[in-house]
């Protein structure tokens, strides 16, 4: 009898000890299985950034870098929009070729047709700015303040203030005749034939005007809306 519980005890603490050295073995395995997990998770895997062709992104300001519409601090974390517009300030070689992609696609031409960098620039400051009638600034402008600014910042022209009279002032020229730079009048509200509505041209039927829907924006000639209210072309003579 004696010898039987001596026996049944050793059994014992060999099955406690077994599990015991089980339990820890699972320990291990699983600490194993979550530290690889852990590097795993760890491993960073790099992607090309996007380059947007969203108004307002390309340029620079203060030597950061703003893309699509955001500043990107050197840690490239956008801060929140805000209203300052963007403007490349220099010619740098790749901050001038992404501005010329992005407006490549909105204008549906090739980027090296886009020689006029200080137009582009000029635009994508703007670009984005709320429609306000009489405005002339950054919280908002009209179209006729816009067309104004965007001659005299690009080609040195003073034109006149109000769409009528910069019409009046400008050369009449077809279509076929456009060029960069020259004005395209509208009529865009009640009846008559007066010009109430005016963009800057740039290339391929697109235009670069102050939107009362969406702000400073590229119109296309050939939209139905903008062919019915079409009321022809202006050149203002340049030095």
């Amino acid at each position: 009898m004696m010898k039987n519980s001596i026996a049944s005890y050793i059994t014992l603490l060999v099955l406690l000890s077994s599990c015991k050295a089980f339990k820890t073995l699972a320990v291990r395995d699983n600490s194993a299985a979550t530290a690889s997990t852990s590097d795993n998770n760890k491993k960073s895997i790099a992607f090309l950034d996007d380059i947007s062709v969203t108004p307002g992104s390309p340029g620079t300001k203060g030597g950061e870098t703003y893309i699509t519409g955001n500043k990107v601090a050197k840690n490239n974390t956008p801060e929140p929009a805000h209203t300052v517009h963007n403007i490349a300030v220099n010619n740098n070689t790749t901050n001038v070729a992404v501005l010329q992609l992005k407006y490549a696609a909105l204008l549906d031409v090739s980027a090296d047709k886009l020689t006029n960098i200080a137009l582009l620039q000029d635009i994508d400051h703007w670009w984005g700015t709320k429609y306000c009638m009489g405005g002339e600034t950054e919280d908002c402008i009209d179209c006729s303040g816009f067309t104004k600014t965007i001659l005299i910042d690009v080609y040195g022209i003073t034109i006149p203030r109000v769409a009528q009279a910069q019409y009046d002032s400008s050369a009449h020229i077809d279509n076929a005749s456009l060029t960069e730079g020259d004005l395209v009048f509208f009529h865009t509200s009640g009846r008559g034939k007066s010009i109430t509505h005016v963009g800057v041209y740039i290339t391929n039927n697109r235009f670069a005007h102050a939107s009362t829907t969406g702000g400073v924006t590229i119109g296309d000639l050939n939209d139905p809306y903008w062919q019915q209210r079409y009321r022809g072309a202006g050149r203002i003579k340049r030095t």
